[in-house]
């Protein structure tokens, strides 16, 4: 049976408006993953969201993870100003007017190392590394090491990271094995291994307070938390 030419110009060109369309809602596909926010929701997004607001001039609040009246009333600006419906919830159109992207994939452990053998290592360095910190210090101080494992700049699997020469104090000063890392460390290995990296991606931390190689101050600084800065 043939078909008409007509039937064929039709296909191709409905073929070429869907490929235009992905290409046109691109933006707003990699904001897909992150969760819509609204007033009384709290978290790391809630904190990515008042950080660019913040940049950009909408938001002079204080950055805290908490969706309150301050937080929605920026938001609303922002989206009065970018054309988007005005109703304070941020969603995948908001997201990507921010210029926000998907939320990182949660780490994969190695097929030869069990969850919980990475959980108890990762968690005995962010012990001996932040036993002071608050819990999202801790988180954070995990996420930079996860961090690494996906760097081409530094060893690819968490054992190689942590065990790198002189990477981190506690290691190197045998304080990880010690003590067992304590409760609230082993959460924030297992949040980290989740997926949540309150860093933004950074690669390095440290204490302002204490010496430091000078190279590390040539490092761009993205969070402060408790004692630790952290930097890409």
């Amino acid at each position: 049976m043939r078909f008409p030419i007509k039937c064929y110009k039709l296909v191709i060109l409905g073929l070429l408006w869907g490929l235009l369309l992905i290409f046109l809602s691109g933006d707003l596909s990699q904001a897909q993953d992150r969760r819509t926010l609204y007033w009384g929701t709290s978290g790391p997004d809630v904190i990515l969201l008042q950080q660019k607001l913040s940049q950009w001039g909408y938001y002079d609040g204080p950055i805290d993870g908490i969706y309150g009246p301050k937080t929605f009333a920026a938001v609303q600006l922002f989206q009065r100003k970018n054309g988007l419906a005005v109703d304070g919830v941020v969603g995948p159109a908001t997201w990507a007017a921010l210029g926000v992207g998907p939320a990182p994939a949660p780490y994969r452990s190695t097929p030869a190392v069990s969850r919980s053998e990475e959980v108890n290592l990762l968690a005995r360095v962010v012990h001996g590394e932040a036993s002071g910190e608050p819990f999202e210090g801790k988180v954070a101080v995990a996420a930079v090491i996860l961090n690494r494992v996906q760097s081409p700049s530094f060893p690819n699997t968490l054992a190689g990271v942590i065990y790198q020469p002189l990477a981190f104090e506690s290691v190197a000063n045998g304080q990880i094995w010690a003590r067992p890392p304590s409760p609230e460390s082993v959460r924030a290995a297992v949040a980290a291994l989740s997926g949540w990296d309150p860093t933004y991606g950074a690669l390095y931390f440290w204490n302002p307070a204490k010496p430091v190689n000078p190279w590390v101050w040539t490092r761009r600084i993205v969070r402060t938390i408790g004692r630790h800065v952290f930097a890409l």
